[in-house]
């Protein structure tokens, strides 16, 4: 085991919002305070890194990833609009272009389809999506895949749909888009890669997560988005800080009936946290899937989207969940969903009793349409909420797709994050990666600068929901993870940044002060115009992953 003390930078600690060092002893912290003391333990410390200024800050955690997606997406085609594409033409040409790059490699037969991530139509000139005979020209026949910006529908080449027998499955369309059941068989063929390759793309994945300072992820498996097999294998892989990797919390999203189902769940993925997480009771807005009170604006009829699950399989899902002694998870976007979902949680209380269920600490991922009853409901039940504020900065606004999708006066109330904070439900950030990709000051940015002005927080509010709110989440908040104090795990990350200051919702800032008892640790300036902080060390319990100090 060995040391390292940080010094002559800023050290966000609670503890001591004062400190300008840090004592890291094997696993944990061992000490911190003022650069004056610091200089008696610079003697025994094995390594000494003078941090010129910079911030050291707790690890980050992002509560809600899918690590293979991420893996596939980053070596995919990116066609999203922060890849520059804005357009139907762009994604056509993309393909086009991913297409002859892959004819000019060593085989011109096709092992792997060609798979894209990311397109969003909502501003699209030619104001609709890609089909099934755009794709075939550009592809020029090759197995084309390409996933719409939320992961809940797809558009597909005739080749891949006669390779994938999509054809004759729910959610079929014959201009090549699939949904449910079909989507679900798209994205089985799509993440099928050998064990070898499988890995591989773990470890980018979670490689490009710690360049951003990220210690933990929680995954979200599916059988449409992983085999069991994958995620036992993940779990192992990054169970021991040696691994170099970040710690991984496991959620595996299978609906079980009775306490028995998840027994044999959890029997057969050794070190699962929950069973849920994304286990779906609606889909979501962009793909017009998640279920609503009243229909979408913008399609004819009074379609309200789709319900995966009734309230009586939620019920039995929580409540075998509950007796196995494990975290139930649901993915919920829609307002209808929530009100299943409820309806579920109060009839498993029914048969587990309330204390059994609060005790649990379920969990809601994505929460973007909660009321007022709702809240006061989920405080009384102790459940956590896991949402995304990207989100919001990516669809949110007067012109943005839940504007369009739900009117101004229902997209107004979409992820109400002061209510949430204010009611004290515990919250945890992350970013659905692939969806929205993983940059937590991007998404704390995002729920200070959230559109509509009274669901705005703090910066300090909004990282604690990224960095403790994560550790608390999955039920690890009695290792002290998520804070820097003497004795907490030597999860960390550095970061080099303009300037530092105390942001409160909105982003307005204040100078620091030199009373002690303002106690408010500095972070970032996230301006927009103020530039990035960029991570130049991450730590996970006192090994480096990510290290651009030396």
């Amino acid at each position: 085991m060995t040391s390292t003390l940080y010094r002559h930078g800023v050290i966000h600690s609670a503890a001591d919002p004062f400190a300008e060092a840090i004592l890291v002893d094997g696993t944990t912290i061992a000490w911190i305070g003022a650069d004056d003391t610091a200089d008696g333990l610079a003697q025994q410390a094995d390594e000494v890194v003078d941090l010129d200024g910079a911030l050291v800050a707790p690890g980050f955690v992002d509560a809600h990833a899918h690590v293979l997606a991420t893996g596939v997406a980053l070596e995919g085609v990116d066609l999203s609009p922060g890849a520059g594409v804005g357009s139907l033409a762009d994604v056509l040409a993309a393909v086009h272009g991913a297409a002859e790059d892959a004819r000019r490699g060593p085989s011109t037969v096709w092992a792997q389809p060609l798979l894209g991530f990311g397109w969003d139509d909502h501003r699209w000139p030619e104001g609709r999506a890609p089909s099934i005979d755009d794709l075939d020209r550009a592809g020029g026949g090759a197995p084309v895949y390409l996933a719409r910006a939320d992961a809940h529908s797809a558009v597909v080449s005739s080749s891949f749909a006669e390779v994938a027998g999509l054809r004759a499955l729910p959610g079929w369309h014959d201009d090549g888009r699939v949904a449910g059941a079909a989507h679900a068989r798209a994205r089985e063929v799509a993440r099928d890669v050998p064990v070898g390759r499988r890995d591989e793309l773990y470890r980018l994945a979670l490689r490009s997560a710690a360049t951003a300072g990220v210690v933990s992820l929680h995954e979200h498996s599916t059988p449409s988005t992983d085999t069991r097999e994958g995620l036992t294998a993940l779990l192992a892989m990054t169970g021991d800080p040696s691994s170099g990797l970040p710690h991984v919390v496991g959620y595996r999203g299978e609906a079980c009936v009775t306490s028995d189902d998840a027994h044999e769940v959890l029997a057969a993925i050794p070190g699962l946290t929950g069973i849920g997480g994304d286990l779906l009771i609606d889909g979501s807005l962009g793909s017009h899937s998640a279920a609503l009170r009243a229909p979408y604006t913008d399609l004819p009829g009074a379609d309200r989207g789709t319900l995966f699950l009734t309230a009586e399989q939620v019920c039995n899902h929580v409540a075998a969940v509950t007796r196995a002694g494990v975290q139930a998870g649901f993915h919920v976007i829609g307002d209808r969903a929530m009100d299943e979902f409820m309806i579920g949680l109060r009839a498993a209380v029914d048969v587990e009793g309330v204390d059994a269920i609060r005790g649990a600490g379920h969990r809601i991922e994505h929460a973007e349409m909660i009321d007022a009853m709702t809240l006061a409901g989920l405080v009384l039940l102790g459940v956590h909420l896991s949402m995304q504020p990207a989100f919001d900065a990516a669809w949110g606004g007067p012109d943005g797709m839940y504007a369009t999708r739900l009117g101004a006066g229902r997209a107004a109330s979409l992820n109400p994050f002061a209510d949430v904070a204010a009611a004290g439900i515990p919250l945890a950030f992350g970013s659905d990666s692939p969806v929205t990709r993983i940059d937590p000051w991007a998404a704390v940015r995002a729920a200070v600068s959230h559109h509509q002005r009274d669901q705005r927080i703090s910066a300090r509010a909004a990282f604690r929901a990224h960095t403790r709110g994560g550790w608390r989440a999955a039920r690890l908040e009695h290792t002290g993870a998520g804070e820097l104090r003497v004795g907490a795990p030597a999860h960390l990350a550095v970061w080099r940044s303009e300037r530092l200051a105390v942001q409160g919702a909105g982003g307005a800032t204040s100078g620091w002060s030199t009373d002690a008892r303002a106690g408010t640790p500095l972070l970032p300036d996230l301006d927009p115009q103020a530039e990035p902080p960029r991570c130049v060390r991450t730590v996970r319990a006192g090994t480096v992953l990510h290290d651009e100090l030396g």
